[in-house]
């Protein structure tokens, strides 16, 4: 069959992801003195983009799946981070830290493509992972998206990732228009153990990490523990003399995570569970002393002062299943459940409405300096039972799966203390309300929502041949909050030779609104010629957001295809190349900011509310993508050591085709959808991002060498000038390490990062979002970082 005829092959790994494969995995095996097994070589399991059971293989879909194994990075990588280290080997992923982005700062979104985090799917050992509570509402990357929180993993706990580049949402469900990300626990036997540190060159932004993993036998089966300390300091690039903190943000992760799986009756029950608690802190826009009393009080911060944002944030994962056979049937019974909180305490700050009024009072003109600004979660249940089964005397084989999904989802926000957003004065005496830098949610901010949906698929992957194969997928979808979808996708592969295989797919898919975009508020007043003014992020649905007319949100819709080949020359080298392209239509995007200045009408519509400007979630968007995905990997011998060398090559372009507003917007297109955040949508990341590596081993000693170029970024103007003039020209970053290898069971790896301290671009600090001479664009702000990694098996 199609299958066997591959599998016979060692030089499958062209097929998905054959330059992250032909890389880390035999230079992990050779670095750690173990001998290649076939498991390692072809792991049998169940790759994201097929629903095979038994025989699977990375190279078994007819669509392109990178697989990266994990045991390297995890051993010997630069990034102590999950979203850190994928932006590093995948060219089609992309995670930048923000800074200045108030909680975007806390969490770094990951995307896939060019497109939105939202847009992408994160799976977790097959199952669907939680969204954080967070909707990013400001910074350069992700505007108004949700996201997953990559780095609520710990490295250790890793065994691979998937990512599948392609249209899923008739495999998978919502969210996986750009593609799917499935990540692979350990639940191997043994233990081992890392510590590491590293810190920018510019002396600050220290790293230090703990970390240990343990696979245990327990009934029959392996239950493996991972407990991870994390902690990264803070980073300033701010010039001397600044009252801003502009960089990494300070974050201390402690992470528990459980993965396992034990014989019972004629199955398996298989567990997952993990807990993350998170300390984070950012840096607000410094306020100075030509600020007060509106935004400072003369007693507290003579000098100025920064705002720190500060939260704790806690994540928590749990699955639990049972796998069987039934008859001639796979099936698959599994309860999920994931929640995110964010709650907000905000530092080093005041109340300049109560400061001023202590002040008018006779005091001595202050306020408290620390409030609790109150905060948001959410939380996801997930039900499916699947099923599936393999047809050897159909064609070549043929394997049929259905299942079905029950899924509840609810979304809350709570409110602060009442000094976090209260307007004490109440007469626009000078001093601004609420804690300076992110003032406090508010009793009419407050929410609690919830929805569920159903979920029906059918999918059919056939061997027509022993070359050709086509999948084909269809899904039913109904939300209880706006309606049904359904969606298909028909893929096939056909191997021309020995050495050539071409692959196809197109795709419908679609992304539910999340319940943060429909239902996030927030409430701020503003001084206006000395007047107060509620400006808010109006919910979907409300009371602001009916008074104008927005309509309800609906899904948004796309239309994928896929058109590639794999080319393997010599069992040795490989190289695959995948164009694509996807079109969405009413993309969900945060719209501008409506006022009296740019929208007369509004006026009339909110002074009943007593609201002076708004913004809102809207369906108006419709957006192009098309990029080529490359990689080409090669495995040889020089001068007596091992060199493995690959080139991975993502090149996209997203385009705004169509900008749809609601009837009461019309002619006003260019508040909706400005320049500035069309250009957020257009190139929030890099058009153009390619990674060239070289590893080599010789005896003990291991090196590592990765060249990392990052494609011409065009961002928008703050002031909205027609022509936009942040543009960051293309860069190119270098990373080297080595390796000594004392045993088998301990190495020492010591390195760094962007080792030629390349920065961004510099702007005009006046017309960037973050006010800071660069935006966290293409690689980041903070330059060249040095690291040192310990690594021992137990």
């Amino acid at each position: 069959m199609f299958t066997t005829t591959l599998l016979r092959r060692s030089v499958l790994l062209a097929l998905y992801g054959g330059a992250a494969l032909a890389v880390y995995a035999p230079a992990s095996l050779a670095q750690s003195g173990q001998q290649a097994t076939k498991e390692d070589v072809i792991p049998s399991v169940s790759v994201v983009g097929s629903r095979r059971v038994s025989a699977t293989s990375a190279t078994d879909t007819a669509v392109p799946v990178d697989l990266i194994p994990m045991t390297r990075v995890a051993e010997q990588g630069g990034q102590f981070d999950l979203a850190q280290t994928l932006t590093y080997i995948s060219p089609s992923f992309n995670s930048t830290r923000q800074s200045g982005a108030d909680g975007a700062d806390l969490v770094d979104s990951a995307a896939l493509r060019g497109l939105g985090s939202d847009q992408t799917l994160v799976l977790m050992n097959g199952k669907r992972r939680h969204s954080t509570s967070l909707v990013n509402i400001f910074g350069a990357r992700n505007r108004g998206n949700t996201g997953t929180d990559m780095n609520a993993i710990p490295l250790l706990a890793v065994k691979n990732i998937q990512v599948l580049r392609d249209g899923a949402a008739a495999q998978y469900g919502s969210d996986a228009i750009a593609g799917v990300i499935n990540i692979e626990l350990k639940r191997s036997l043994g233990c081992e153990s890392v510590l590491g540190a590293g810190q920018y060159s510019a002396g600050d932004g220290k790293n230090y990490l703990a970390s240990a993993y343990c696979g245990v036998a327990v009934a029959g089966g392996t239950v493996g523990i991972t407990a991870e300390y994390l902690d990264r300091g803070r980073s300033n690039r701010a010039e001397a003399g600044s009252l801003r903190t502009i960089g990494d943000s300070k974050v201390q992760n402690q992470t528990l995570y459980l993965n396992g799986e034990i014989p019972l009756v004629d199955g398996k029950l298989y567990f997952t569970a993990g807990t993350q608690k998170r300390d984070a802190s950012s840096a607000a826009f410094g306020r100075g002393p030509d600020q007060i009393p509106a935004r400072n009080a003369q007693a507290m911060y003579p000098n100025g002062f920064a705002p720190f944002i500060n939260a704790d944030i806690d994540d928590h994962y749990g699955t639990i299943g049972y796998r069987a056979k039934l008859g001639e049937w796979n099936a698959d019974f599994s309860q999920t459940y994931g929640y995110n909180k964010m709650h907000y305490n905000i530092s080093n700050t005041l109340n300049a409405s109560i400061a001023n009024l202590d002040l008018i009072k006779g005091g001595k003109g202050v306020s408290a300096s620390q409030f609790d600004a109150g905060g948001f979660a959410a939380t996801q249940l997930t039900t499916n039972a699947d099923a599936s089964r393999f047809y050897p005397g159909i064609l070549s084989g043929m394997n049929l799966a259905f299942g079905a999904e029950f899924r509840k989802e609810n979304y809350e926000i709570f409110a602060g203390e009442a000094a976090s957003y209260n307007d004490v004065d109440g007469a626009g005496f000078g001093g601004d309300p609420g804690s300076q830098g992110f003032p406090g949610f508010r009793p009419a901010d407050a929410t609690d929502r919830s929805r569920h949906s159903v979920a029906a698929y059918i999918d059919v992957e056939t061997d027509i041949t022993e070359r050709l194969k086509v999948l084909s997928a269809v899904r039913y979808e109904k939300f209880s909050d706006f309606g049904s979808s359904v969606t298909g996708k028909l893929a096939t592969a056909f191997k021309i030779s020995d050495s050539v295989l071409v692959r196809g797919s197109a795709s419908t898919g679609f992304r539910a609104p999340s319940l943060q975009q429909a239902y996030f508020s927030s409430t701020f007043t503003e001084f206006v010629n000395g007047n107060p003014v509620d400006s808010v992020f109006a919910p979907n649905g409300g009371n602001v957001a009916n008074a104008i007319g927005i309509p309800k949100l609906k899904e948004e819709k796309s239309v994928s295809f896929t058109l590639g080949g794999t080319w393997t020359p010599t069992p040795t080298t490989s190289v695959t190349a995948d164009l694509y392209r996807i079109a969405i239509d009413d993309r969900i995007v945060f719209s501008g900011r409506f006022d009296a200045s740019n929208y007369a009408p509004i006026v009339p519509l909110l002074s009943t509310l007593g609201v002076g400007a708004a913004q809102f979630f809207v369906n108006s968007i419709d957006t192009k993508t098309q990029g080529l995905d490359l990689t080409v990997s090669n495995r040889s011998e020089v001068a007596g050591g091992k060199l493995n060398t690959f080139l991975a090559m993502n090149i996209s372009k997203t385009e705004v085709t169509g900008v749809n507003a609601p009837a009461v917007f019309k002619g006003y297109e260019d508040v909706l959808l400005s320049q500035r955040e069309r250009l957020f949508l257009e190139q929030g990341g890099p058009r153009r991002k390619a990674t060239l590596g070289f590893e080599y081993l010789l005896g003990k000693i291991g090196t590592d060498f990765k060249v990392i170029h990052f494609g011409k970024q065009t961002l928008g103007t703050w002031s909205g000038a027609p022509t936009p003039d942040q543009v960051y020209k293309p860069k190119t970053s270098a990373d080297l390490s080595f390796t000594y290898n004392f045993s088998d069971k301990t190495k020492l790896t010591f390195g760094g990062a962007n080792i030629f301290n390349v920065k961004p671009t510099e702007q005009d600090p006046d017309q960037t979002d973050n006010g800071f001479k660069y935006e966290s664009v293409q690689f980041g702000m903070n330059g060249a970082s040095y690291f040192a990694r310990l690594w021992h098996k137990f």
